[in-house]
């Protein structure tokens, strides 16, 4: 989720879940090693638990970064195997790793070595001509010697040669089914579903299957969905009974960052998807859209936006359809 899953983003999350596992988006062992760590890896202790998203292929770099995150105090270390960027490529990172399963295996291994925190992977089922239930079972049995904590699947072929990034998230077809041998394969080992799950419900219906599951754009797109997952996966209370009052609790972390330099745009661009089927939820979105944009733009913005929103419910049931 590159550009996306920042840490702006991730406060808003943890407002409307307590319980989920969040990421960050994908950084390279570049980026860290030589780029402004207190910017690429800061983070408010609220977010917990959280984990480092790395992209990188070469075991030293990946094990320094280990334990340069490990010392920001992040939850875990997830090595990116299933990114299909032209840019990731060229880096030897991301999907096509797919075909090295040796090299991701040294990767964990020297990862492992180097934290105390669990280090895991997400991949794609296979690449290219890759033969899915070869690949990824075989990829599996490999990474899993080295000592990987989880996998987190994402359950599509990434066709690296002729499809674009964009395209590679929903033209190749899904196949949960593959995932679900895998876990049957390896009963020991934590799987985690990711890819085309658009509800709740179909995160429950997975669970019966799987470990645990990965919403990406639908929990960025509806961020409203995200407060139903503490009560119907973890049988604990809402932390908000609805989204308008998730976004009040927002706004203290609004006026501390703006206070800091941050624009009201590098956050609010966050929420736009939070109102589903609320009267005023359009007229939410244009004024953020319109106004956050502007330079000096204040909390206030934020607060006349929500205004426009009429979000009287305090039943949940409507979050996981």
């Amino acid at each position: 989720m590159m550009e996306w899953t920042d840490r702006h983003c991730r406060f808003f999350h943890r407002l409307l879940t307590r319980r989920t596992l969040l990421y960050t988006e994908m950084l390279t062992t570049g980026a860290v090693l030589r780029g402004d760590r207190a910017r690429l890896l800061g983070f408010d202790a609220f977010e917990h638990p959280v984990a480092l998203q790395l992209g990188g292929s070469d075991a030293a770099a990946l094990s320094a970064c280990a334990r340069i995150a490990e010392d920001f105090g992040y939850d875990e270390i997830n090595l990116n195997v299933g990114c299909p960027s032209d840019r990731v490529q060229e880096g030897r990172f991301g999907a096509c790793l797919m075909v090295e399963p040796a090299l991701v295996a040294d990767c964990v291994a020297a990862m492992k070595a180097a934290v105390k925190i669990p280090v895991t992977v997400k991949c794609r089922l296979g690449i290219d001509e890759q033969e899915p239930d070869e690949a990824l079972f075989s990829f599996t049995d490999t990474v899993k010697a080295a000592g990987i904590d989880a996998l987190i699947v994402h359950a599509r072929k990434a066709w690296l040669k002729g499809l674009s990034p964009r395209e590679n998230r929903e033209v190749p077809p899904l196949d949960y089914s593959i995932v679900h041998r895998l876990k049957r394969a390896h009963p020991g080992l934590e799987i985690v579903l990711n890819g085309g799950i658009a509800s709740l419900e179909q995160a429950q219906e997975q669970l019966g299957h799987v470990d645990g599951v990965m919403m990406g754009r639908a929990a960025y797109q509806e961020p409203w969905r995200l407060l139903g997952v503490d009560p119907l996966l973890f049988g604990e209370p809402a932390p908000f009974d609805t989204p308008k009052a998730a976004a009040l609790a927002l706004m203290p972390y609004i006026e501390r960052e703006i206070s800091n330099g941050v624009r009201l745009h590098s956050i609010t661009r966050h929420v736009l998807g939070l109102f589903h089927a609320v009267p005023g939820a359009r007229a939410f979105r244009r004024h953020l859209a319109t106004e956050a944009v502007k330079p000096g733009a204040s909390a206030a913005v934020m607060a006349d936006a929500l205004a426009l929103v009429l979000d009287t419910r305090s039943d949940l049931s409507h979050i996981a359809a």
